[in-house]
């Protein structure tokens, strides 16, 4: 069943509807986007993020890498034959100033950049960005995104 991600929210309750989502969004990317995730710890923010990369992995026949949270080391990056995927976790930063060596404002269309705790970037500095809100529902047994800027 395909899963509507254009101005929706989206169930993402199971794993199984995390990585249909995934693979759909995969399809809107060809290179250059910067795409922030917001929501609270333990949401399926990275959980997006591994089906994500697979997904890009599979459609270059390269095997899947496993794929974790870059907390600890604020960038992890994977490779999809030309294409690089830069996945940087925000939390442990502590202001602006800190994210300026981060080489997070290099244009590159061979390059698709997601960051976790995006809250200390400014948008000015990238000429459009792509919104994943992910929130927990119904006294969070559930959980959704919401996609805002995605063409």
């Amino acid at each position: 069943m395909p899963i509507a991600i254009k101005n929706s929210l989206i169930d993402i309750s199971s794993e199984e509807t995390t990585k249909e989502l995934a693979k759909n969004f995969s399809n809107y990317l060809k290179g250059g986007e910067v795409i922030f995730l917001y929501g609270e710890m333990g949401v399926g923010k990275t959980t997006f993020v591994k089906y994500l990369i697979n997904q890009f992995q599979m459609k270059k026949r390269l095997q899947a890498t496993e794929v974790t949270s870059p907390t600890f080391n604020i960038l992890n990056e994977y490779e999809a034959d030309d294409l690089i995927i830069k996945h940087y976790d925000l939390f442990r930063l502590k202001d602006e100033s800190e994210v300026k060596n981060l080489d997070l404002f290099d244009k590159n269309q061979n390059t698709i950049t997601l960051i976790e705790w995006p809250e200390l970037i400014s948008k000015g500095n990238f000429d459009k960005t792509i919104d994943l809100i992910f929130n927990y529902e119904n006294e969070l047994n559930n959980r959704s995104v919401k996609i805002d800027g995605l063409d």
